[in-house]
């Protein structure tokens, strides 16, 4: 993996302690419709104070804490992140509280910088004191501060943060709640195309070669690792994790064009044209957001690249439809979660499934919900599980508890039952492939563990 322009950065972060920042954005946010407020910034010896009433909940309450991307890169995701959480926080303290006690839910905007929400952590747990932590989005900012949580024993649950190299580093307070790493991603990818082929609905032979193009950034870079048989680096090690030969190659397709765009890139017509030249059958693309997939897609658009298959790390969102409308038709998304995908969670003890989940959420948004919304809400039905199983929020216990998840015991979700290897990483998961089809995402892989699978469109129509 190329070395990101952002290490420097990540570096000299990491080996500060720091515990103020001023001029940061907090939403305080409890229980009841419409309380969700923009707070003066705070002081480093200050800590948030807030009034909370949960649907008769009494005693102390527990203070949940989450540094998101509100504005900056990550500001589309970040924020759906927040309001997931929000969604099963309202729930929580309209059913009468978590073990009787009101919840609030802490949330600053980390404007899409890891140092911000490292130091935004830090205060989390050095001076808020919060009961429990929620993760943030993406793996550039999941990387330093898991590592925050980890050196103040505090469980961090990973809501976006499926880059390896963060789950290789011997930590034992982190859980990713997503379906695996990043660099298996490209294997889902390749695993749909031969379960098409077999079909006959795509023909023998007709994809053989793969065009990819990738964000600097920790997720995007992890996926085309994986598929290209790289090296997982650490900063400040020597040590490298070797990944060839890589997915590609593995599966007899060839690789015809690699390139990485830089940080805040904006030349996406030369970018185009580059990928148009190489002549690929297929095209994959790993973005850090959304908008970085449609500018590259209008892109597309206007040099006239029209591959066979078009796969994107990004895109289940519905800013993606409304921004692109045709041009989204038959394009692959890999997701964590999907509409149709039923799966039976659990939150305060009694069954909610992913229709429970839906019907709350249009009666708050008055629409469906998309991945970036579900998985939060899903990391927050995780620690809810572990503090009523626990009886409280000792981090310790509550790590234990998490660590001892079985597949006859696990833990129960609108993304399906989780427990974890040893490295915090889901066992027996894979990521639902995903296909924008006439305005609607569908899922097309894997076919038959729910009812409502499509067929896969092929080829792509034109953008």
């Amino acid at each position: 993996m190329r070395a990101s322009t952002r290490w420097a950065t990540l570096l000299t972060t990491l080996a500060l302690v720091i515990f103020a920042c001023g001029g940061d954005t907090t939403t305080d946010t409890t229980g009841g419709e419409g309380v969700d407020t923009t707070a003066a910034p705070t002081d480093a010896t200050e800590a948030p104070t807030a009034t909370t009433e949960g649907g008769g909940a009494e005693g102390d309450e527990i203070v949940l804490a989450a540094s998101v991307p509100l504005t900056g890169d990550f500001q589309v995701p970040g924020t759906k992140h927040r309001d997931g959480y929000q969604l099963c926080v309202d729930i929580i303290n309209e059913s009468g509280g978590l073990l009787d006690r009101p919840v609030r839910l802490l949330v600053e905007d980390n404007r899409s910088d890891p140092e911000v929400a490292v130091t935004q952590y830090e205060r989390f747990i050095n001076v808020d004191q919060v009961d429990a932590l929620l993760g943030t989005f993406s793996s550039l900012i999941s990387y330093p501060t898991t590592s925050v949580a980890e050196q103040a024993g505090y469980v961090y649950p990973v809501a976006s943060g499926g880059a390896q190299r963060i789950w290789e580093r011997g930590y034992t307070y982190s859980f990713y709640f997503q379906q695996q790493t990043a660099e298996g991603i490209g294997e889902n990818v390749l695993q749909m195309i031969d379960y098409y082929t077999e079909q006959g609905i795509i023909p023998e032979g007709d994809i053989g070669s793969i065009a990819m193009v990738y964000a600097d950034d920790f997720f995007a870079a992890a996926i085309i690792n994986g598929l290209t048989g790289g090296e997982i680096s650490f900063p400040d090690s020597d040590e490298t994790i070797s990944l060839a030969p890589g997915f590609i190659a593995d599966y007899g397709y060839e690789g015809v064009f690699e390139e990485q765009w830089p940080v805040d890139f904006t030349d996406w017509v030369t970018l185009a044209n580059s990928v148009r030249g190489a002549e690929a059958d297929m095209l994959v693309t790993t973005t850090a957001s959304p908008d970085e997939a449609i500018a590259l897609v209008r892109a597309l658009q206007t040099v006239d690249y029209q591959p066979k298959l078009a796969y994107f790390s990004q895109g289940t969102q519905i800013e993606f439809y409304d921004n692109l409308q045709e041009a989204s038709n038959g394009t692959v998304i890999h997701s964590a979660y999907h509409l149709q995908a039923n799966w039976e969670g659990t939150l305060l003890g009694e069954p909610y499934s992913n229709a429970d989940f839906i019907e709350a959420w249009n009666a708050e948004y008055g629409r469906d919900p998309d991945e970036d919304e579900a998985i939060p809400f899903a990391v927050c039905q995780g620690m809810t599980q572990a503090i009523e199983a626990t009886g409280g929020t000792d981090q310790t216990a509550m790590r234990d508890w998490l660590a001892g998840r079985t597949a006859e015991e696990p833990v129960r979700t609108i993304l399906g039952d989780f427990y974890w290897d040893e490295r915090g990483v889901p066992i027996d998961r894979s990521v639902i492939m995903t296909q924008w089809e006439d305005g609607s995402l569908n899922f097309v892989y894997p076919v038959g563990e729910f009812e409502g699978t499509s067929d896969l469109i092929y080829p792509k129509p034109e953008w």
